[in-house]
């Protein structure tokens, strides 16, 4: 992995805010120009390769541990989260933690005609009940790393009939875990699975799929793409490509080089590198005196302590703050120097 990890990253900076934004690995810097360079050329048909797209569909599915035809692409997670808001009946439930994401939230709380209730995300299992319809939460807070008792909300989930949307856009790449176990999954790829911005997946379990309004459909969501470029198309895709919309070439041709380098490397081999990072600067950080968020996850907040990111920037540690929190993401690329650099200058 070592090897792998100098040969495609070659990281300028103490690069410690994965939790904003992944960081390209050099085959897909090279995918992107090569394509690029080609449309300028007019060398190349059309804008991209479909094939580059279903690489990466195929890619994101064996890492996400569901067959692809499970799997839609897409441009945003609010986007997919729209389609499901859209889909519910009026007057249903949607449960979510207090503060989450917006991309799972909003969407649900801009329909006047649903019922949105927030609880705290240690009571999130606890609260599901009886006229639940819907559970919708992030496996990783993105404002603070604590991670969801997923066991314990998918049994609440089961136990009283609400289907399951999750979002694991801050865990995926990092953390093993399985699509499979839940109604809905969305993932934007621009953070830990190191793809451009632009490109998010969409997983929808056999059995839900009948429940979602195909509200995107295009073309490209089409079972005969060929057949139905102009007027009112013919059938949809019989799968989750009914949920596609027609990607961008230039994102999805990195998307394939980024997803195939996670395969190579291994969700369990990123996950020890980045929780032993995690750990240690957590460890180190409270031997300093500094509060910070207990747990196990691959990004680290100090609550409070957002007033010392000038210091850390002047230091060339990329980090970000977010709801009053320092805030510090590790990954693949990320090694104990960095971890060392944040404990020196934060020492002081």
């Amino acid at each position: 992995m070592d090897t792998l990890i100098r040969t495609e990253f070659a990281v300028e900076t103490t690069y410690l805010n994965t939790a904003s934004c992944g960081l390209l690995p050099r085959r897909a810097v090279t995918a992107v120009t090569s394509l690029a360079e080609r449309i300028a050329a007019g060398r190349n048909e059309g804008s991209g390769s479909f094939a580059s797209v279903e690489a990466a569909r195929a890619s994101f599915a064996r890492l996400a541990n569901v067959p692809a035809d499970r799997v839609a692409i897409g441009g945003s997670v609010t986007a997919h989260t729209a389609v499901i808001a859209a889909s519910l009946p009026t007057g249903s439930e949607v449960l979510v933690p207090e503060g989450d994401f917006s991309s799972v939230v909003m969407p649900f709380a801009r329909r006047r005609d649903l019922k949105l209730r927030q609880v705290p995300l240690a009571d999130l299992a606890g609260a599901v009940r009886p006229d639940t319809a819907l559970v919708s939460f992030s496996t990783v807070q993105s404002a603070d790393g604590r991670t969801a008792d997923l066991g314990a909300v998918r049994e609440a989930a089961a136990a009283h009939g609400a289907r399951t949307l999750v979002d694991a856009t801050q865990s995926m790449g990092w953390l093993p875990w399985s699509a499979a176990d839940w109604d809905y999954t969305v993932v934007g790829g621009f953070k830990y699975l190191l793809c451009p911005r632009g490109t998010s997946f969409l997983t929808v379990a056999e059995e839900a799929q009948d429940a979602l309004v195909p509200a995107q459909a295009g073309w490209y969501a089409a079972a005969d793409q060929e057949a139905s470029v102009y007027g009112p198309g013919g059938e949809l895709a019989p799968d989750a490509r009914r949920f596609d919309v027609p990607p961008a070439f230039l994102q999805y041709h990195a998307a394939e080089q980024s997803l195939a380098l996670l395969e190579e490397v291994g969700t369990e081999a990123v996950h020890a590198h980045v929780t032993a990072l995690a750990a240690r600067l957590r460890s180190g950080l409270a031997g300093l005196g500094h509060a910070v968020v207990p747990g196990t996850s691959a990004i680290v907040a100090l609550p409070g302590l957002a007033h010392r990111g000038p210091e850390l920037a002047a230091a060339g540690v990329v980090h970000s703050a977010r709801a009053g929190n320092l805030r510090l993401s590790c990954h693949l690329y990320n090694s104990t120097a960095d971890v060392d650099r944040v404990l020196d200058v934060l020492s002081v």
